[in-house]
């Protein structure tokens, strides 16, 4: 590796990645020279990188503050701090440094809907994304989900509609989206920032720039820090109220509302639980204000099925239902899991743990001791979840996660439905949250088998 960068050289990115590729794709095509650089000796994506840039420096292991230093911008990937010391030498030498969603925000030529939270950001997201394909538009989803931003690029677009981390929010400077949406917050992440308020602020990053906005009524902290002059629309499970989406009961029957008008039954979503129905509320709030016909939102939620490793229905294997929610990594996510399936007439036996990343686990407490029968733990944090159990509800430690179905298996009843939704991030036992929920998928086939 050269020890000198070439002064022709303006722009580093800074993470060798989905997203750093993505970055390195789109300086070529916009024929802007750039250098990249990977905290890491030998990232994953190294070899493709070399085989697609031949002739670009890349400069690996421990960040040079004096090399990046030399650069006008920084491209940060979204798994990188901006606290690292050689990030900050940079800012202070007056290096702007952003990530690959400000360079997007330069770019798109079609207005963007940005969609964020603690959970749920990825049904919603995609849910939307439908909607729009279902109205004939040509839509561009991805971002933090699938396709990396960048990527999406295209002159023909009409709409693009992306999931934001907290993590990509933080160096963008200022969206601007057509349509800005907070879904849920809760703890998250407190392993990279100092505290829930930074995350949160990251979070309202968001609503910068944003010409209307969509927020949960149940959680106040999804209110943008200023409202005046913006279009702002909510969602909720209880009656909506003027440019409001909730539910209203008519003969007998629950309905999605858009006001005081019923739209469609609860009953005609394919996707499960209350949390689901809130998702599918979030999302036709999020399409009518980027201007969506009703009729195609409608048709699309009544045929979307939901995300794999989503709440997602695995298997009933002797009166018990199985249900696949991996994707569940931190606390809010697996709460409105829970209380999405949470039922009268059963009981849930919750299979969760793994890596917490500092996260409270107490506000599961309520929650686990109403509606489970039985926990089963696994992970690094296993201890830490068990201890919410009360009363009755059993407590099983779990090896690997055939053992934990197995165990879970063994301490249900007929009725009850077995949830993995494990609070935690997986990488302490799993190569990922997909290779977990897989393990969890043939592990419950065999069951049966």
């Amino acid at each position: 590796m050269s020890e000198l960068i070439a002064k022709s050289t303006i722009t580093a990115v800074v993470g060798l990645g989905v997203t750093g590729l993505s970055v390195a794709r789109y300086l070529a095509r916009k024929n802007s020279a750039f250098a990249m650089f990977d905290s890491r000796l030998a990232p994953a994506q190294l070899n493709a990188f070399q085989r697609e840039f031949p002739n670009v420096e890349v400069f690996l292991g421990e960040l040079s503050a004096e090399k990046l230093c030399q650069f006008d911008e920084i491209i940060l990937s979204p798994g990188l701090s901006l606290k690292l010391p050689a990030i900050q030498a940079a800012k202070t030498a007056g290096v702007s440094v952003i990530g690959d969603i400000a360079l997007f925000v330069r770019e798109a030529n079609a207005p963007i809907v940005g969609i964020t939270g603690s959970n749920a950001k990825s049904t919603v997201t995609t849910l939307v994304g439908e909607m729009a394909i279902e109205a004939g538009l040509k839509v561009g989803v991805g971002g933090n989900l699938g396709t990396a931003a960048l990527d999406l690029l295209a002159d023909d677009a009409e709409l693009y509609v992306l999931e934001l981390s907290s993590f990509q929010l933080e160096t963008t400077p200022k969206l601007s989206a057509r349509v800005a949406c907070i879904l849920n917050m809760s703890d998250d992440h407190q392993d990279r920032y100092e505290n829930f308020s930074a995350y949160h602020a990251a979070k309202q990053r968001v609503y910068y720039g944003a010409a209307a906005v969509v927020v949960n009524r149940a959680d106040a902290l999804t209110q943008p820090p200023m409202s005046a002059g913006l279009q702002l629309t909510s969602f909720g499970l209880n009656k909506p109220d003027f440019n409001q989406f909730g539910l209203i009961e008519q003969a007998d029957q629950i309905y999605l509302a858009f006001q005081f008008e019923p739209l469609m039954p609860v009953s005609e979503l394919k996707i499960q639980g209350k949390h689901n129905v809130a998702n599918a509320l979030a999302a036709l709030a999020i399409g009518r204000a980027a201007g969506l016909p009703m009729a195609s939102m409608l048709a699309a939620l009544k045929k979307f099925k939901g995300l794999p490793h989503r709440c997602e229905w695995v298997a009933d294997v002797r009166g018990v239902s199985y249900i696949n929610d991996t994707k569940g990594t931190n606390v809010g996510a697996t709460l409105a899991a829970i209380e999405g399936f949470a039922g009268a007439q059963h009981k849930l036996v919750l299979i969760a743990g793994g890596d917490g990343k500092g996260a409270d686990f107490s506000p599961l407490k309520p929650a686990i001791n109403r509606f489970a029968r039985a926990l089963v733990v696994i992970g690094r944090d296993a201890k830490a979840i068990a201890a919410l159990a009360e009363n009755d509800v059993q407590v099983a430690f779990a090896s690997d996660m055939c053992d934990a179905v197995a165990q879970a298996h063994q301490l249900a009843r007929s009725g009850d439905k077995v949830l993995l939704s494990p609070a935690c991030a997986s990488l302490d036992m799993f190569k990922n949250y997909i290779d977990r929920g897989e393990q969890f998928i043939a592990a419950v086939r065999g069951l049966s088998a």
